[in-house]
């Protein structure tokens, strides 16, 4: 198989060639740009421009030799500008491209120090908390005062169109299957592991979120909802250079951050790094009021519970780029966490006839270590074929990541007036976990023409997962194994695929034209069962994305992709997991992956958009809460749902009130409609109309001071078998930059007024609990930075290696 994706390779670029040839006669032009000394700038930005109008023709940026080119310009007469931020702006000569002049080279733009004139000059502008781009809506993290001292997920809850319920599953559009991405590398996790990655990631450590709804098929098929790509800070100054941060916060308890960063760049090489502390407490408060049984023997359960948790993260990456040359970059990066976390839990769940007349209780305390550590390991190679952009960039990927749990649980069995029912339980359990991923990765950028681009890859990654669960019980004071409850999952799983992109620029009209296929083989064994689940199936996934600019300010697109999500690792395992008797959750080896046909239309008024959207999932994997009636107990666990139907509307609109005061406001609409003909032996269906509003504010007091403040609002929805109640929140934040920028101090306080509480309820029929989540929300923070080094901008490259999607499959 990987024999015929090479051919197939081969044959795109052989292909591409014979098209690329292209007689038109055109003008290269070349020159360079230096300094008072004439040494050479890089990451100059250069630009040409037409001299009867003045119009630009095309821009680039200086080589690390301070080389820059233009290619297929057309006869007529142009000069070229060049600049740089801390030198003077420099202009050539007038030059003329006709039948004489095809290879033309410019006498060398000398660009002077500016730092006199720049002492003298406040630079007030900045990049705004959103921007929308062609295929994306960009949120730029770094200078927001309301982000300041948050973890990466309290992040995306401010991102438009993105929510994150109590179980820290992310949806955007109202969907559920999101991909998220790191530095556009797959993470290769499952929902809840990503979810512990994003805890232990500070705002400090993020430049910018990228939200991209309908991705190409140049991306993982995965990804119900699209991708998120959370791009790291990383210095863009040469030289050596670097900043430091630390945050204190407090809600109801004291939560530190600390974070380093460091970067080092010369005409060879680059070396960069950071590391990222976190310690923090939370508590959770949960109350679930539950009715067992029929009408004339109905069981009232009233539960509470109070869960203590203490985390302590460590974040680092470590890298190096070598320039071979101008035209090729080896790249070697190291990247992981390691995480530890205590969680002391006390349940008590009050039984009887009714809610008011309990006869009998269980009283559970639940003390559980656990610790996560990944480790991932990358080699990337990238080479520049020749002037016209034909490149192919090459990433081997390893990563290993292993988690372990030790639980203790202590029940107590008691009547309503305090005797014993029975004697006190004692329980306890540990589940190890290791995956091993291994990828590779090839990708090949070919432009047949000037306005006729190939894009194809190929890709393999091998997935091993091995989850050991081993229950004991207390017995006479003797630790016996239970073999009801102990099982050991192995889970294997190789993803072969291959894809291309073919797009096509007219005047106005942009097409691309994609397909993706993916050969997948999986065997899961749950060896203490007996259970063997192997599956192999091909599947293709096309693309199409069409853009027409209407005028200079309006542009409209419309766009189709396939997809799919297989399911989580953890939740193929069928181990059980307590809470106490009468509360637990359990996996489902049975689980098919899901199939999404996803439609977008866009509407883009200068920065004002609107998009249209409409998604048809089949089979697909819902977290559902179910009865189990023989032991009168709730339980939680994955189940394929018969058909998924979603759609909506977002609206962004951006409004400058005043010069002084900036704002977003986000408006995302969408009918989310379940149904199923047998779920557990009963059939479901669901359909209801939500939304979710979204408001950024931003005060700019002076050059050096800001404010900002935040609304969100999400109206009630169902999804599945949970129904969910309204939620809402207001942030409010400070920044204060000091000494020429090098110092900033921002304040913040999150969930002003302490609103932001979770209440579910069931859609599913005969099963009737209310169930109510209030998280440690409203925290204030105080943040200081410093940055240190050069100011000469040369942005770091970033790369994005190719373990993403297995990674973001890892659950615990």
């Amino acid at each position: 198989m990987k024999t015929l994706y090479l051919n197939l390779l081969f044959l795109f670029i052989g292909s591409g060639v014979a098209l690329g040839q292209d007689n038109t006669i055109q003008a290269t032009i070349s020159g360079a740009v230096t300094d008072d000394q004439k040494k050479p700038l890089d990451y100059a930005t250069v630009a040409l421009f037409n001299q009867a109008d003045s119009t630009l023709v095309k821009s680039a940026i200086t080589d690390a030799f301070g080389k820059f080119r233009f290619l297929q310009i057309n006869p007529g007469n142009y000069y070229i500008k060049s600049s740089l931020m801390g030198y003077s702006t420099s202009k050539s000569a007038l030059f003329k491209v006709d039948a004489k002049n095809i290879n033309i080279t410019l006498q060398d733009l000398r660009l002077s120090s500016g730092s006199k004139d720049l002492s003298e000059v406040k630079i007030t502008s900045a990049r705004p908390l959103f921007e929308r781009k062609t295929d994306k809506l960009v949120m730029n993290v770094e200078n927001s005062s309301l982000m300041t001292g948050s973890t990466a997920l309290e992040v995306l809850q401010k991102a438009p169109g993105v929510t994150v319920d109590q179980n820290d599953n992310i949806s955007m559009q109202g969907k559920q299957g999101v991909l998220i991405q790191i530095d556009g590398k797959q993470t290769y996790m499952s929902n809840a592991d990503v979810s512990n990655l994003l805890r232990s990631m500070q705002s400090s450590q993020i430049e910018s979120i990228e939200l991209i709804t309908n991705p190409s098929a140049k991306y993982e098929a995965s990804g119900n909802s699209g991708i998120i790509n959370i791009k790291t800070r990383k210095s863009k100054n040469g030289g050596t250079n670097g900043n430091v941060s630390g945050t204190l916060g407090y809600g109801k308890n004291l939560n530190e951050n600390a974070s380093l960063n460091l970067n080092h760049r010369s005409e060879k090489i680059n070396l960069f790094g950071n590391y990222n502390f976190g310690g923090t407490k939370r508590n959770q408060t949960m109350t679930i009021d539950r009715i067992s049984g029929q009408e004339a023997a109905k069981t009232y359960f009233a539960q509470s519970s109070r869960d203590v948790r203490k985390n302590n993260s460590n974040n680092f990456k470590a890298g190096m780029d070598i320039f071979l040359n101008k035209n090729n970059t080896l790249g070697i990066l190291f990247s992981g966490y390691a995480n530890t976390s205590n969680d002391m839990m006390d349940n008590n769940t009050w039984i009887g006839r009714s809610f008011l007349q309990p006869d009998s209780a269980v009283l559970a305390r639940n003390l559980i270590k656990s610790d996560y550590q990944n480790y991932a390991y990358n080699l990337n190679y990238k080479s520049v074929l020749d002037t016209s952009g034909q490149e192919i960039t090459v990433d081997l990927d390893y990563s290993r990541y292993h988690s372990g749990d030790d639980a203790n649980y202590i029940n107590r069995f008691i009547y309503a007036n305090g005797g014993e029912l029975k004697p006190t339980s004692f329980l306890r359990n540990q589940s190890p976990s290791r995956i091993d991923i291994k990828a590779f990765k090839v990708d090949y950028t070919l432009p047949l023409s000037k306005t006729l681009k190939l894009e194809t890859g190929i890709k393999s990654s091998a997935v091993e997962t091995d989850n050991n669960f081993i229950a004991e019980e207390l017995k006479e004071s003797q630790w016996q194994n239970d073999p009801l409850r102990s099982n050991q999952f192995i889970y294997d799983e190789n993803v072969n695929a291959a894809y291309f992109n073919l797009s096509k620029q007219f005047k106005t009209t942009s097409i691309q034209l994609g397909l993706r296929a993916e050969q997948t083989n999986s065997k899961g064994n749950s060896i203490t069962e007996n259970k063997i689940t192997k599956r192999s199936y091909l599947d293709f996934f096309p693309s199409v994305f069409i853009n027409q600019t209407l005028t200079k300010d309006q542009t409209i697109g419309i766009s189709y992709s396939r997809r799919i999500d297989r399911p989580s690792y953890d939740a193929l395992n069928p181990f059980v997991y307590y809470l106490d008797q009468y509360t637990y959750n359990q996996g489902n080896p049975f689980l098919n992956p899901q199939y999404t046909h996803n439609f977008e239309a866009n509407y883009t008024l200068k920065r004002y958009s609107l998009s249209l959207n409409y998604s048809l999932v089949k089979d697909v994997i819902t977290e559902v809460l179910l009865p189990n009636e023989e032991k009168k107990a709730l339980f939680q666990t994955n189940a394929n749902l018969a058909e998924n139907i979603v759609y909506g509307a977002n609206l962004n609109i951006p409004v400058n009130i005043f010069k002084w005061w900036q704002t977003n406001n986000n408006l995302n609409v969408f009918h989310l409609k379940f149904n199923t003909p047998d779920l557990a032996g009963k059939p479901l269906n669901t359909s209801k109309t939500s939304f979710v509003i979204k408001s950024q504010h931003t005060f700019i007091i002076n050059p050096d001071l800001n404010a900002e403040l935040s609304a969100r609002y999400e109206s009630p929805l169902e999804y599945g078998t949970l129904t969910i109640g309204e939620r809402h929140s207001f942030d409010i934040g400070m920044s204060k930059s000091l000494m020429d920028k090098k110092i900033n101090i921002k304040l913040a306080l999150s969930d002003v007024f302490n609103t932001q509480v979770t209440r579910l309820g069931s859609t599913y029929p005969g099963l009737s609990y209310q169930l109510n989540q209030k998280n440690e929300t409203r925290v204030a923070r105080i943040t200081f930075s410093y940055k240190f080094g050069k100011n000469e901008l040369k942005p770091a490259r970033r790369r994005a290696t190719g373990v993403e999607e297995e990674k973001g499959r890892m659950k615990n």
